[in-house]
């Protein structure tokens, strides 16, 4: 097995009922908060460009996430923060994992 590729674990998303688009987001969310530790709200996902999809529809999925248990709201105004579900499914079947090259393994 080549060191230098990409490993994702085998967990099925199919018991959670997720599409894919809402996969995506809560991906990017979690991987947001961690990076910034913000809330994050629905018009800076959509400014990011790579996604193509609209504040509203970003805030339907958010919606949907947050009634799933994925995501709560500090407050009204705020963005969403992942929850304990949220990151659990994260770790368990959206997290990406880059293995370290042999370089890398011998430093």
């Amino acid at each position: 097995m080549s060191s230098n590729h990409t490993q994702t674990p085998n967990t099925s998303l199919a018991e959670y009922g997720l599409t894919e688009r809402a996969q995506l987001l809560l991906k990017l969310i979690v991987e947001r908060y961690i990076r910034e530790g913000q809330p994050v709200g629905s018009r800076a996902l959509s400014r990011d460009g790579n996604l193509q999809l609209s504040a509203a529809t970003i805030r339907n999925v958010m919606s949907d996430l947050e009634e799933l248990g994925f995501l709560e709201s500090p407050h009204t105004s705020a963005g969403r923060v992942p929850t304990a579900r949220g990151y659990r499914l994260f770790v368990d079947s959206l997290l990406t994992v880059k293995l370290p090259s042999d370089s890398e393994v011998r430093s």
